[in-house]
């Protein structure tokens, strides 16, 4: 019989999931199982104890579990879930007691835990939810510390790796090359992943999917997790020698925290139906939080975007930007985006980021009559900020040099400093300017950016981010928010609370926009990707692609247009018009349906499909980023579909396909007849 018992069970219960938690001997508790529903009846401490192994020489006895929480003093031997020090410094060693378990109806509980044999001593709370529309578990753990004491690392509720899950995929990246999938498989140690630069960074999505070695994109069993934090973070895939894994995300160098502390939320998602599994959760997630808001809004949460960046930069003219305006509304465009260079002084990015007032040099008669023609073409009104940033040229700083986060002496980037977002009177001041502006104009959307890595300043920066940005949001409940930072800099599920739509890079290159799409969708839904049609000359990469690839690539996602409309000729203007009328007419289906990432034989396509909830209709895109090692193109294989169904298909763009790929046609579908086709078996 085991020298320790099961003290504490519970179960949770939502959608096709089961999340089972058991303590032994009152410790913290153990996530011994998520996943697969279990029998009602199934007996939960077999369970937990089939989870430990028997005792080996040379080890503690007796055996430990990995809990939640995991503690040094129980001897764990992997890395603990949170490390505290006494008052003069030296480490303290909590043991907590599992105080009570409080149900939540079927689909949560919170434990309670404190110190063993200390009233006064740490206190640990410990959350699970199950939502049974997503199929998401939600964890998060909260720190309670008597006067005295710190902590130096909290992680959020550690996880297991279920057996058979050796492969650890995430993501890298870097400014204008973002979502670069890496695969490393499980060793002794610990594979870890630090965001240093004080935002979520191109090169650290905070986020990993543990798979088994058959797994793929439709079959198989994976678990992935993401931390919803906006800020510095650690990830570590960690095995221990006696074989256990276990995955931690936690804050990253929240320095000595005192009194009460709070792990940001882990989401946790399973599937046995591969890799599109996990992301079908994520999606869910995603669109069951904006759904309130875009009932709220009573208005289309997705429209044709038009952003002057790349057609204008800094040089912004009244008469010129109206052209613009006009041409983009002819071309198809439901919402046109000032970006940076309208406010006082600002004429490059040396000088006036802080000064948040209308140029009136630019500007006489302030922005309502761009923003009146705007609405005159049919089009909403949106406007740049880059809130947190300063430059020393600016008034702001002029007037508030104590406002710089960090030394004098500092390196800049981008001509630019960063604000002390801790500061309330920071936070204050710029509430103050960016309210005065949205309350005086016809403003519904808001491209909040962030261009540089920061140089200093630890959680409190990305908290004091989060606080003005869901002050700001409640302020103006009809006005979107899109988060982006250089691009991709802070895509992740904390801003995605408050930020409806994300900038994925700042690459327009529709070849580079496949990849990253593609593999972003692994978390991100396709309407919160916004992905524009780039100018004919590509400004990042340089290399010059057809309208047709540049538009049917930003008709994947959330579609816009980010280049001088007036460039155009007569004919990648009706190319652009056409494929914008299609998206306008399919975007509710695609940012409705479920999206499947197909398998390719062929390294150089990304294909995709989405799919109604009946499997009645579907939308398949694929594209090729390079030339194909074979000669022949491969077929792809449909996911999602019924397959005793046959289904009419047809190429919506048949006047895309190569003659030199097609010198002989033998299917009519590549020359847009419509066919019939069984789905695959």
């Amino acid at each position: 019989m085991p020298d320790f018992s099961v003290t504490d069970t519970c179960r949770l219960d939502g959608g096709d999931r089961t999340a089972v938690f058991a303590s032994f001997d009152s410790g913290v508790p153990c996530l011994v199982h998520f996943g697969a529903v279990l029998p009602s009846a199934d007996d939960l401490a077999a369970l937990a104890i089939a989870t430990i192994p028997n005792v080996g020489a040379g080890q503690i006895d007796p055996f430990q579990p990995l809990t939640l929480c995991p503690l040094a003093i129980t001897g764990w031997q992997g890395h603990p879930g949170m490390i505290l020090q006494n008052a003069d410094g030296r480490d303290y060693l909590a043991n907590p007691k599992l105080v009570s378990t409080d149900a939540d109806g079927t689909h949560g509980v919170r434990f309670t835990l404190a110190d063993r044999g200390k009233d006064d001593g740490v206190k640990l709370v410990i959350s699970a939810r199950l939502d049974p529309g997503t199929d998401i578990l939600h964890l998060q753990q909260t720190l309670n510390l008597p006067e005295g004491m710190s902590c130096s690392w909290l992680a959020a509720p550690a996880v297991p790796a279920p057996t058979g899950m050796g492969r650890i995929i995430d993501h890298t990246g870097r400014w204008c090359g973002e979502f670069q999938r890496q695969e490393t498989r499980f060793c002794i140690g610990a594979h870890s992943r630090e965001s240093r630069e004080g935002r979520t960074g191109h090169a650290h999505f905070p986020g990993v999917t543990l798979a088994s070695q058959s797994t793929g994109e439709h079959s198989g069993a994976c678990l992935a997790a993401t931390l919803a934090w906006s800020g510095g973070h650690r990830m570590l895939a960690e095995e221990l020698p006696d074989g256990r894994r276990q995955v931690q995300f936690g804050v990253l160098d929240d320095g000595l925290a005192r009194g009460d502390i709070a792990s940001p939320e882990l989401l946790l998602a399973w599937s046995n139906d591969g890799l599109n599994g996990v992301s079908r959760s994520f999606h869910r997630h995603q669109r069951a939080i904006q759904a309130p808001v875009n009932a709220r809004r009573g208005r289309e949460p997705h429209p044709v975007h038009y952003n002057c960046w790349e057609a204008v930069y800094f040089r912004h003219d009244l008469s010129e930007l109206k052209a613009i305006a006009s041409r983009a509304a002819a071309l198809g465009a439901e919402r046109f985006v000032l970006d940076d260079g309208w406010f006082r002084g600002r004429n490059d990015d040396t000088s006036s980021l802080g000064d948040w007032q209308i140029d009136s040099a630019k500007f006489p008669n302030g922005l309502s009559p761009l923003i009146d023609h705007v609405h005159t073409e049919g089009m909403r009104f949106g406007l740049w900020f880059e809130p947190e940033m300063v430059n020393r040229d600016s008034d702001l700083f002029r007037t508030h040099p104590e406002y710089m986060l960090g030394p004098d002496d500092q390196p800049s980037g981008r001509n630019q400093h960063v604000l002390d977002m801790a500061n309330a009177d920071v936070r204050a001041h710029l509430f103050g300017q960016i309210d005065a502006i949205l309350s005086s104009h016809a403003i519904d959307y808001v491209k909040w950016d962030h261009n540089r890595p920061l140089t200093g300043g630890g959680p409190e920066q990305a908290r004091g981010f989060l606080t003005l940005l869901g002050d700001l949001v409640r302020a103006h409940p009809d006005v979107d928010f899109e988060s982006c930072s250089s691009g991709g800099g802070r895509i992740d599920f904390g801003v995605l609370e408050l930020a409806s739509r994300v900038w994925l890079s700042d690459s327009n290159d529709a070849l580079e926009r496949l990849r990253m799409q593609h593999e972003a969708s692994r978390w991100i839904a396709p309407e919160v990707q916004g992905s524009h049609v780039g100018p004919r000359h590509c400004h990042t990469s340089g290399r010059i692609l057809s309208m047709s690839l540049r538009a049917w690539v930003a008709a994947q996602r959330h579609m816009g247009f980010e280049m001088d409309p007036r460039e155009l000729t007569s004919e990648e203007a009706a190319t652009l018009s056409r494929v914008t009328g299609w998206w306008k007419r399919n975007r509710d289906f695609l940012f409705s349906g479920t999206l499947h990432r197909l398998e390719s034989d062929d390294t150089e396509v990304f294909a995709e499909m989405t799919v109604d909830s009946g499997a009645d209709r579907f939308i398949l895109f694929a594209g090729q980023a390079g030339a194909s090692a074979q000669i022949f193109q491969r077929p792809l294989i449909a996911a999602g579909l019924d397959p005793d169904a046959v289904y009419e298909i047809k190429l919506v763009n048949p006047e895309d396909v190569s003659p030199r790929a097609n010198r002989r046609v033998v299917d009519a579908l590549t020359e847009g007849e419509r066919c019939g086709c069984p789905a695959p078996s």
